[in-house]
């Protein structure tokens, strides 16, 4: 049994990869650096100046800290006009719920800008609120196991003895990274053949297949 789980958002417990990746298609557009969903979607789940520093390179136009921070931040700014109506993923809900139920400690640990989390947390319409580490706690956020470790600090466990699910290979390098379990999930944009290249020990096609010890 897991001392406790620390879940991805986007794409594991909610389904807005797609709108993600609608929003950095049009802030690119915006600036110039046209891309395309073939390039961006493999970069959802990472750091958003990454993935701003990430395809301005690939368009030649190398950008610095700055200018890669307002492109990560307009690209938000978008992903919160276009998220209007998000659901959640086959099992999420459930999940969090028997978590509870059984007392086993659980934790939100996105790349997000706190800002971007609230309307998706909220369609999952838990009875408390949860415990969420978001990209604004962290200098660096995912593939760096910053997130993680801070979400494990605030449960009080170590990151040996977590589980950490995510449906990026982004998720999978940071869990490696923090030393913990890691789970894949095929609901985002990663094939199950990228999880597991990229650490996870089991691949899930949705939250409804995730068995905890002695259920």
């Amino acid at each position: 049994m897991p001392a406790a789980l620390i879940f991805d958002l986007d794409g594991t417990l909610v389904d807005t990869v797609e709108t993600r990746i609608r929003a950095w298609l049009q802030v690119f557009a915006e600036v110039g650096n046209g891309s395309t969903r073939e390039r961006v979607a493999p970069l959802i789940g990472s750091d958003g100046k990454v993935l701003a520093r990430r395809i301005a390179d690939e368009a030649g136009t190398p950008i610095d800290e700055a200018r890669a921070e307002e492109i990560d931040m307009r690209a938000g700014e978008i992903y919160g006009e276009l998220n209007r109506d998000p659901r959640p993923l086959p099992g999420a809900r459930e999940l969090l719920m028997k978590l509870d139920h059984r007392s086993l400690p659980w934790a939100i640990a996105t790349s997000s800008r706190r800002e971007q989390v609230a309307r998706s947390v909220a369609a999952l319409d838990l009875p408390r609120p949860p415990t969420i580490v978001d990209g604004s706690h962290v200098a660096q956020a995912k593939p760096a196991p910053d997130l993680l470790q801070l979400a494990a600090r605030k449960l009080g466990v170590e990151p040996s003895e977590c589980w950490y699910i995510g449906d990026s290979t982004w998720d999978m390098l940071a869990a490696v990274a923090a030393g913990m379990t890691a789970i894949g999930v095929t609901t985002g944009s990663a094939a199950s053949d990228d999880l597991r290249r990229a650490g996870a020990s089991r691949v899930l096609a949705s939250l409804d297949e995730l068995e905890l010890p002695g259920a």
